[in-house]
């Protein structure tokens, strides 16, 4: 069985995924625990469940979906990964997080590169990466089909999409995902966003006002 946990983080109220097996084999997604008391209620729950990291995975590399990825890697000992396209927003976080007002942040270095339409398994965890360009140049989805789940990032919202007024987005191509890649799997799928809370495919083709299927 797999167990999903969601921890909202800094100031940008970000989703932080922790996903885990019966076998303690753990995965966490976009880590933005940014201080010092968010790093300690993520690492708590993660002893508490005996919870042995595996990867760290971003959807992409804005600064609220990144202000955690140093210190998950030093502690836990674990591999980042990311996709190539997306290299330029981690090399630009660290301006970012001096313009946000986050002295603190902390550089990191990506240890493997995501491969669109690649499987990865840890334990009981099959997923696959879904590119999914648009609010980031380089941005992803993990698609659990055996779960039904999707941890899809900032593109797709409930009744809403990414932001594409940001450098290096792309409305276009942000609407051209969802329509190829999201809305094309099963509607009972749920997904799990960035910010604010879940949804489901069937829902969103249905009532989201930006991008109908």
């Amino acid at each position: 069985m797999v167990y999903k946990e969601v921890f909202t983080f800094n100031p940008f109220q970000e989703n932080t995924y922790l996903l885990w097996d019966d076998e303690g084999n753990g995965i966490i997604f976009d880590p933005g625990c940014h201080n010092y008391e968010e790093r300690k209620i993520i690492t708590e729950f993660i002893e508490s469940k005996r919870i042995l990291l595996k990867y760290c995975l971003n959807t992409h590399a804005h600064i609220d979906h990144v202000m955690g990825v140093h210190y998950i890697k030093e502690h836990f000992k674990v591999p980042f990964a990311l996709h190539p396209k997306d290299l330029p927003l981690l090399n630009d976080a660290a301006n970012r997080a001096a313009v946000y007002g986050f002295p603190a942040f902390q550089a990191v270095e990506v240890d493997r590169f995501l491969v669109d339409n690649e499987i990865i398994e840890i334990g009981e965890m099959k997923l696959k990466v879904l590119f999914v360009p648009g609010h980031a140049p380089g941005h992803v989805a993990f698609y659990l089909e055996e779960q039904g789940w999707l941890i899809d990032g900032d593109v797709l919202f409930r009744r809403s999409i990414g932001r594409t007024d940001f450098p290096l987005c792309n409305h276009a191509d942000l609407v051209n995902s969802i329509q190829n890649e999201l809305y094309v799997l099963p509607e009972e799928t749920e997904v799990f966003p960035g910010h604010g809370g879940s949804t489901t495919i069937g829902i969103e083709k249905i009532q989201n006002p930006f991008v109908r299927a």
